[in-house]
């Protein structure tokens, strides 16, 4: 399943999220130039000084190292990574911002994203493989439009096989099966090699982060769906 969009207007302009969705597409294309002067070492480089290493985090405390939780979520592996992360924030960003206001969406956003760092990083103590992206952070924003909008309908583009479809599905089903399958591989994963791949763990802390911290704004939330509803 892959979400396309969503119905719920906005009643403010989300620049918060825009900015984000700017900042991490610059920060990639830096990326790509970095690799294309000075090849693909110099960029693993880049990528570990400025990723959580869990082993780092295990032997120096300093703030340089907890530095790295902010930078790390505006790195990207790849062109797939970012592509799928930013269309996840366009979508349920933008009413999570308009719930919270800006201010405050800008610290929820950054504080699912410390913890979801947090998460992978005791999931995989001592490990040396660096985690980087934005999916920890955009998990918390996932969660909390979960809990302020259960029932919105999102556009979703279903694939069975060779067949593709969209259907509008409520958001309860979509990100709450999205965050099974966290869960899910986030167990198979256990005992893996030290090769990369998917931070599961940090999906799951950065979504566990976002529920809790969306907490005060249920409110709110509900006052806004109610206007949507019945205008």
């Amino acid at each position: 399943m892959i979400p396309i969009s969503d119905g719920l207007p906005t009643r403010c302009f989300p620049i918060v999220t825009i900015l984000l969705l700017g900042a991490n597409v610059v920060v990639f294309v830096l990326q790509m130039l970095l690799m294309s002067a000075s090849g693909q070492e110099a960029l693993n480089q880049a990528i570990f000084a400025f990723g959580v290493v869990p082993a780092r985090v295990a032997a120096d405390f300093g703030p340089a190292t907890w530095l790295t939780f902010v930078t790390a979520m505006f790195l990207h592996g790849g062109v797939m990574h970012i592509a799928g992360n930013m269309l996840y924030l366009w979508i349920f960003g933008n009413n999570v911002e308009d719930v919270m206001g800006h201010f405050w969406f800008t610290l929820f956003y950054l504080a699912s994203g410390f913890a979801a760092s947090a998460a992978q990083v005791l999931a995989s103590w001592g490990s040396n493989v660096p985690g980087i992206g934005a999916s920890g952070a955009i998990a918390g924003v996932l969660a909390a439009y979960l809990l302020f909008f259960p029932r919105a309908r999102v556009q979703t583009l279903l694939i069975l096989g060779y067949f593709a479809r969209v259907r509008a599905l409520p958001a309860i089903v979509v990100l709450g099966l999205w965050f099974v399958l966290q869960l899910f591989n986030g167990v198979l994963s256990f005992g893996a090699s030290e090769t990369g791949g998917v931070a599961w763990f940090a999906h799951i802390g950065g979504f566990v982060a976002g529920l809790i911290l969306a907490l005060p704004w249920i409110g709110k939330a509900r006052q806004i769906q109610w206007r949507v509803r019945y205008r």
